[in-house]
């Protein structure tokens, strides 16, 4: 049985990594410009 580095070694699975770590990075940046930014400025 191949180990679990071997089943993941493909380049495309390091894409489809990158590509979600990206994503989620973006999505990050996007929730603390749009929310957090905003209420640490115009506090309630």
């Amino acid at each position: 049985m191949a180990s679990v580095t071997e089943r993941f070694d493909h380049p495309a699975w390091l894409t489809a990594a990158g590509t979600l770590a990206g994503y989620g990075l973006v999505l990050l940046f996007l929730f603390l410009l749009l929310f957090v930014l905003p209420y640490l400025l115009f506090p309630a």
